[in-house]
């Protein structure tokens, strides 16, 4: 559906999350949409003004999840990359270690003697590694908001983000003094 020369609008099914065009594709949340009805807009929606500030670009985002149920791990492995087909986001390496990590604890079965008597416990932590490629600041927010919703119990996330910067202004010159000799 289209709004004028530059601008087109495409909702999802689920009305959840929307995508501008605006020269480059721009991911947003429903939080850059009202319930007023305008023309030209779907049923209850309408587009207000995105901030016109330059979105950080990203060349990876690594997702590690843990947890004690491998099952769980492989279920909610699966639900971040559908919703990041979805997002038209660039799936990178998906892993896991071969072997889950074990902590063990030896204690004592009496809390005051019978020092040989002694019981161990053990606690298993299974991971699992996302990487997702090339993504712009506005898509990861969103992104990364829709699935730390849909954390399930006893799952740990952690995210680790590698941007893309400008060189500084004083390496830039260089770099044009270098070029031209």
């Amino acid at each position: 559906m289209a709004l004028g020369n530059p601008l087109s609008i495409r909702f999802q099914e689920n009305g959840i999350l929307g995508m501008i065009a605006n020269r480059h594709l721009q991911f947003v949340g429903i939080n850059y949409f009202s319930s007023a009805r305008t023309s030209g807009t779907p049923q209850g929606l309408s587009l207000e003004k995105c901030s016109d500030k330059k979105d950080t670009l990203y060349k990876s985002v690594e997702i590690e999840i843990r947890s004690g149920e491998p099952a769980v791990l492989l279920s909610y492995e699966w639900f971040t990359s559908y919703a990041a087909k979805q997002l038209g986001i660039t799936i990178g390496k998906c892993w896991a270690p071969p072997k889950a990590h074990h902590n063990r604890l030896t204690l004592l079965k009496s809390i005051h003697i019978y020092k040989k008597h002694r019981v161990q416990y053990e606690i298993r932590t299974y991971f699992r590694h996302m990487t997702y490629e090339r993504l712009t600041e506005s898509t990861l927010k969103t992104f990364l908001e829709y699935i730390q919703r849909n954390v399930p119990e006893g799952v740990a996330v952690k995210v680790t983000k590698k941007s893309v910067l400008n060189l500084p202004p004083s390496l830039n010159d260089s770099v044009r003094r270098l070029s031209l000799q």
